[in-house]
């Protein structure tokens, strides 16, 4: 079987850097609208805020859900294709998208809007499968590591950006995240290789989220994985799901504090992911950071729920960020099991299920969190209680179901 990592380029410094730029775009590009939307959907719709907020979450189910539909197409075309002529002509895509979205004056049009970027922004099952490409077995969860790190400071910048490009009226973030997407295109055509060694004929089958599910969960010891996955995803989604509104029920913070946590929380997940993992995952194993770390997330999620003051919730902030490595440590496990020419597709099946988590989460814990503030009854933490008990479903799952071992050794 030839291995893709040793026949790629010595010097992956760039091509790696471009892959941390595209998913730091599309984390950007989400982030820098999301100040503007409200006032946008006003504009368009000619509306008051409540019903703004309404065509606002429709907006974000429309994205979450193409996600869904395409990240294992887009994973299987990579496999066929290759990864190169993907990426780029996502972020072309996007560019263009982006402009449409900056001049749209119809609710349609966004909508239209987010359905394209939601398609063309699942490239995230692409960008993993480059990374797996490169990677010999015993450093694909580090390099993952990577790629969720140039995600989260997207998730820092993109809002912080966002917000100041507002002062310039509602559509300059817009114009702005179209401006990034062109250019990391440009830098993409310049220093981006293919990487795929093996390829493998496309399956419509296949390609699709169900069909890939069937034919990945085959492997020995994926079905649990992908399970432990789902379970900690859901869980993983209780933060951005509800934590303007716990932190303002629990602590009283204005937006701007609300804000600032979020920054603190996305420099503790770039730090985690980009260098703590680096350290932590070759000394353990990705099977003892599973074993480990989702109890202790489950155990984090308790004290949430709990914390009596807003300072020591920012304390607890960076400890709840360490439990960002079980993430890289699943999806470094999982890809050891699949095939190299299942890559993209096990990573579209991956990034399927996280989709899956983003449209249920938030309607599960949002649903608590009213539940738990109606009336006489205020428990603003009990949302974290039920991410709590849902991480440690995955945790059991993962010591019930996880297979002990796989092609190549686990630790080191």
């Amino acid at each position: 079987m030839t291995d893709p990592a040793a026949e790629a380029p010595r010097d992956t410094r760039l091509p790696i850097l471009f892959i941390m730029l595209t998913v730091m775009v599309e984390a950007m590009g989400i982030g820098l609208i999301l100040p503007v939307m409200p006032a946008l959907l006003e504009e368009v719709r000619g509306v008051g805020l409540s019903e703004a907020a309404i065509w606002g979450g429709v907006l974000a189910s429309a994205y979450a859900l193409m996600q869904f539909l395409f990240s294992p197409t887009l994973g299987n075309v990579s496999d066929r294709f290759g990864r190169r002529p993907v990426l780029l002509l996502s972020l072309a895509v996007i560019f263009v998208d982006y402009i449409v979205m900056a001049l749209a004056q119809s609710i349609w049009l966004l909508l239209a809007g987010r359905i394209v970027a939601g398609i063309a922004a699942a490239t995230m099952s692409v960008a993993l499968a480059f990374m797996a490409d490169i990677s010999p077995p015993e450093k694909k969860a580090q390099n993952f590591g990577l790629v969720s790190a140039g995600f989260g400071l997207g998730f820092v910048l993109g809002p912080a950006i966002g917000g100041l490009l507002a002062e310039l009226g509602p559509r300059a973030p817009f114009w702005a995240a179209s401006i990034l997407a062109g250019a990391n295109l440009v830098f993409g055509l310049i220093v981006l290789p293919e990487t795929l060694r093996r390829r493998r004929a496309f399956d419509w089958r296949r390609a699709n989220p169900l069909g890939g599910l069937i034919a990945i969960r085959a492997l020995p010891g994926l079905g649990a994985l992908l399970l432990v996955w789902f379970f900690y995803q859901v869980a993983n989604y209780v933060y951005p799901a509800i934590w303007a509104y716990f932190t303002q029920s629990a602590f009283g913070w204005d937006e701007r504090m609300v804000g600032s946590s979020l920054a603190v929380y996305g420099v503790s997940m770039v730090v985690v992911q980009g260098g703590l993992i680096r350290v932590i995952v070759p000394r353990l194993g990705e099977r003892r950071v599973l074993a480990w770390f989702l109890p202790y997330n489950a155990l984090i999620l308790a004290c949430v729920a709990f914390v009596p003051y807003g300072w020591l919730m920012l304390a607890l902030t960076p400890f709840s960020a360490l439990g960002a490595v079980v993430a890289p440590a699943i999806q470094g496990l999982t890809s050891r099991i699949a095939d190299d020419d299942q890559q993209g597709e096990l990573q579209g099946v991956l990034a399927s299920i996280t989709a899956v988590a983003a449209i249920v989460s938030p309607l599960a814990m949002t649903r608590v969190f009213g539940l738990a503030t109606e009336g006489e009854a205020h428990f603003p933490g009990a949302p974290f209680l039920l991410a709590c008990a849902l991480m440690a479903v995955s945790w059991a799952l993962f010591r019930r179901g996880a297979p002990q071992r796989v092609a190549a050794p686990l630790e080191t």
